[in-house]
């Protein structure tokens, strides 16, 4: 299989995984306003895959829709076996490759042992890797952080991944400590990629951490001409069209709007129909469909930097559907 990540064009742009966010609608959203070259999903647990009960929540993670590819499949966890089990079966949903995170810093993950608890662990973190290549023909890389509570732990921690020559190496430049509570490490992209060349040169490097637009990503380019892509995560929150030169309009963001809500409205009459089916064969007890409060999250990614949108943006968050949600922007609509 070819590894897709040698076709991209030098300075290749990432939506970076964010959990409850970079799901399958919002990844439509996003392409609608100006795709990135690569997508992620959000986070799958192997083992959450390799027990019969939370596969079909993962499954339902891992749904592609035709606009996300390529795509990569970003997958976590401590158990060498699952991890294969579930990267077995990545090429045959339509995955471009894979991606472990070793990199994520939410506190359970950490205490389930994966994530940046990864870097404190590294041959666990070799086994993982080894079994998931070994399970696919898919290219495999890692996102990770320059080290756990310190930002020196990079001097050992990237060059024993290096050493494993990963398709690509994204790099989040802060420590898992620090969060994102002070400024990334730029300085330390010279020496990076000196550890890349002497360790590892055909990997991939991607950088993330600060990179808010393609505006900074151009930037950071011609600044650095050997970083191969640039992820972003956060500033897709200020402008969906983070991608691409363009300032939105507040009709063009209205448009984003009425688009996540038909996806939303979609993917929840899909589900509900699945269930059913479920239901009636006597294969599932649940009969629901998508919970409609972590679709708030992304009111304000919307309803933001026009005069009353904070206003209009509080009578959205009060909402309990999307028919709701509708009547509120109906209404609005007519004021104006």
């Amino acid at each position: 299989m070819k590894n897709f990540w040698e076709e991209l064009p030098k300075g290749f742009t990432v939506l970076a995984p964010m959990e409850g966010v970079t799901n399958a609608i919002f990844r439509q959203v996003i392409a609608q306003a100006g795709r990135p070259d690569v997508f992620f999903t959000e986070f799958t647990n192997v083992s959450s895959y390799a027990s019969e009960k939370g596969r079909a929540n993962a499954l339902e993670r891992l749904e592609v829709a035709p606009s996300d590819r390529p795509i990569v499949a970003q997958i976590w966890g401590k158990n060498p076996e699952h991890f294969a089990e579930l990267a077995g079966a990545l090429e045959g949903l339509g995955f471009a490759g894979l991606d472990i995170n070793m990199g994520c810093p939410d506190r359970h993950v950490n205490a389930a042992g994966g994530g940046a608890a990864m870097i404190r662990t590294p041959d666990l973190a070799e086994e993982c890797l080894t079994q998931a290549r070994r399970a696919t023909s898919l290219p495999v890389s890692v996102k990770t952080r320059l080290g756990y509570t310190y930002v020196d732990e990079y001097r050992e921690w990237l060059p024993f991944l290096l050493k494993q020559e990963p398709a690509a190496l994204t790099i989040h430049l802060r420590t898992r400590k620090e969060m994102s509570k002070v400024p990334a490490h730029f300085e330390l992209i010279p020496e990076i990629l000196g550890l890349r060349k002497a360790f590892s040169p055909k990997t991939k490097l991607i950088i993330n951490g600060d990179i808010e637009d393609l505006k900074a990503v151009r930037k950071f380019a011609q600044q650095f001409p050997d970083i191969d892509g640039f992820m972003i995560g956060r500033g897709v929150f200020e402008n969906p069209y983070c991608f691409t030169e363009h300032e939105p309009t507040r009709d063009e963001l209205m448009q984003l709007l009425n688009l996540h809500l038909d996806l939303f409205d979609q993917q929840d009459t899909k589900l509900r129909l699945k269930r059913a089916r479920a239901l009636s064969e006597g294969l599932d007890e649940r009969e629901k469909g998508l919970s409609f409060e972590p679709l708030k999250h992304y009111f304000k990614i919307y309803v933001h930097g026009f005069p009353g949108a904070a206003e209009l943006r509080a009578k959205m968050m009060g909402c309990k559907n999307t028919k709701e949600v509708r009547v509120i922007l109906a209404l609005d609509d007519r004021e104006e």
